[in-house]
C-alpha cells in the first residue's frame, strides 16, 4: 500500500524556520521524482522543490536560497527546511511522487500524494 505522510507543519513568525517531513511507504521513493508542492487558498498548486532519481535538486524561485530539500533513505523520509519564512509561504505543503523524471513530469504524472501539512507564517 503506497503512502506518503507529511508532518512538521505549524505556525511560525515571519523570519523563522520550519522543517516539514514526508515519509514514504509501499514504494521506493529513490526511484521516483519527488516534489514538494504547496497550495495557498485561491492559488494554483506550486512545485517548490524537487529531488530527482539521480539526486539532483531544484527549487522554485520563490524559495530559492531559503529552502533546502534533503532525504534520509534509511527512514524513507524527505525533508524540506524553510528559512526566513514570509507570510506568502503560508500554504498547505504536499509531497508527491512520479515515476517520470522531474524534468519532464507534469502534474498529472504524480500518482502518489500525501494529505498535506499546513504551514502558516504571520
Amino acid at each position: 500500500h503506497v503512502q506518503l505522510v507529511e508532518s512538521g507543519g505549524g505556525s511560525v513568525e515571519a523570519g523563522g524556520s520550519l522543517t516539514v517531513s514526508c515519509t514514504a511507504s509501499g514504494f521506493t521513493y529513490s526511484t521516483h521524482c519527488m516534489v514538494w508542492f504547496r497550495q495557498a487558498p485561491g492559488k494554483e498548486r506550486e512545485g517548490v522543490a524537487t529531488i530527482d532519481v539521480n539526486g539532483s535538486k531544484t527549487y522554485a524561485d520563490s524559495v530559492k536560497g531559503r529552502g533546502t530539500n534533503s532525504q534520509d533513505n534509511a527512514r524513507n523520509t524527505l525533508y524540506l527546511q524553510m528559512n526566513s519564512l514570509k507570510p506568502e509561504d503560508t500554504a498547505m505543503y504536499y509531497c508527491a511522487a512520479s515515476k517520470r523524471f522531474c524534468i519532464v513530469a507534469k502534474l498529472p504524472d504524480f500518482a502518489y500524494w500525501g494529505q498535506g501539512t499546513q504551514v502558516t507564517v504571520s
